[in-house]
């Protein structure tokens, strides 16, 4: 596959934790592996109550602001949604964030702070990958802060009246959000390469609203 990044920054490392979050999940009755060769994602059904889901739901509203790309201003028309990071040091926060650290067996120092995301009708997330394209100029400082990111976990917050799926293009799945679900997916390949065929999107919400919260995980600690 040609990523158009050769040589490849953190392939061995991408390689190495790939195989060892693949294994923790086939390994885990309660993930479902999305049926496809061309990428890895899984699914853990019920790992948040519905209480905690009301509350995440609450922090989000506390923290919303227009979405931001790369520490660049609003994209407007690419991503519209409403997210916010939270207090990593929230006692709430971290016992979120271990649960998610856990499902997939990687330490919390190499996970970016949780994000939570908020879409209302209309907005949505266009077409994209989570992997940093390193041949742009911010991937000087994104290297320096812990590297390529290798898995994305996702967890759904509420059920959407219509619409709000994250769609992976290539792969051909459109996601239904679940209250409580965590989507997890290896932005790499088993050989460590970025995957192209990661690329998803968050389609317009229709009727209601959406919430999710993210946490992204590199190769190395996150800074």
């Amino acid at each position: 596959m040609n990523t158009k990044t050769a040589p490849v920054p953190d392939q061995d490392a991408l390689k190495r934790i790939g195989t060892m979050v693949r294994q923790r999940l086939d390994a885990d009755p309660q993930a479902y592996k999305i049926p496809t060769d061309k990428a890895e994602i899984y699914a853990i059904g019920d790992l948040f109550t519905p209480e905690e889901c009301q509350r995440l739901m609450r922090m989000i509203d506390a923290v919303a602001r227009p979405s931001e790309l790369h520490e660049t201003a609003y994209v407007a028309k690419f991503r519209t949604s409403y997210s916010g990071n939270f207090d990593p040091h929230d006692p709430f926060v971290k016992a979120i964030s271990r649960r998610i650290d856990d499902a997939l067996g990687l330490p919390d120092k190499v996970g970016e702070s949780i994000q939570g995301q908020r879409y209302l009708p209309g907005q949505e997330f266009k077409p994209h990958n989570d992997w940093f394209y390193t041949d742009q100029e911010y991937w000087k400082l994104e290297r320096k802060r812990g590297g390529q990111r290798c898995w994305t976990a996702m967890a759904f917050l509420n059920e959407v009246e219509e619409g709000g799926h994250t769609h992976f293009v290539e792969v051909g799945a459109s996601i239904e959000p679940k209250p409580g679900v965590l989507l997890a997916w290896n932005n790499a390949t088993p050989e460590g390469l970025p995957n192209l065929d990661t690329l998803h999107a968050g389609t317009p919400v229709i009727k209601g609203q959406k919430y999710v919260l993210t946490k992204w995980y590199r190769t190395r600690k996150h800074t």
